[in-house]
This record gives C-alpha cells, sequence and structure tokens, in this order.
C-alpha cells in the first residue's frame, strides 16, 4: 500500500507540464518509476485517472478533480486517463 502523505523533509524539485488525454507521455501509460530517492505525486487537475501500481494491478486507483496520490521511489506503476482529464505530476527529493 502506498502512503497517504509524502515523508517529511522532502522539497519540491520540479513539477511536469499540465498533461491531457491527448497530451500524455506513452511513457506514462506503461509501467516506470520514480528514481531512487526521488518521490512523485501526482495531481488531477480535471477529469478523473486510473493509477495502478504494477505490483497491485487489480488494485486500480480511481483518482478525481483534486485528487493527489504519492508514488514512491522505485515502485513500478502506470496511469490511465479516463476520458478528459488534466494533471500534471511533481517530484520531491
Amino acid at each position: 500500500m502506498a502512503p497517504v502523505e509524502l515523508p517529511d523533509g522532502l522539497t519540491l524539485a520540479r513539477t511536469t507540464p499540465v498533461f491531457d488525454e491527448d497530451s500524455v507521455p506513452d511513457g506514462l501509460l506503461a509501467a516506470h518509476q520514480v528514481a531512487e530517492g526521488v518521490w512523485g505525486l501526482v495531481v488531477v487537475v480535471a477529469g478523473a485517472l486510473d493509477f495502478v501500481f504494477e505490483d497491485e494491478p487489480s488494485n486500480v486507483i480511481h483518482l478525481l478533480a483534486g485528487d493527489r496520490h504519492v508514488i514512491p521511489p522505485q515502485r513500478p506503476h502506470h496511469v490511465q486517463p479516463v476520458g478528459a482529464v488534466t494533471f500534471c505530476v511533481e517530484f520531491h527529493r
């Protein structure tokens, strides 16, 4: 199970552009992971996005506008837009 909050002491390193269902990079739709020592935070701005950890493929996490989801370092995952969506990913060190 993923942590609900980012660990204390992290600082925002960078944020991706805001993606939509047409501009989301193919790499985010396939299994990938955040680098060692880096935590991710997916932020849904509008619409809906499904988030899946590869080690729990049957546990689809359905995120809606305003939702945020923590991504631990080196844990493979992917996202899948559910219709129209806008979202970004923050990276914290």
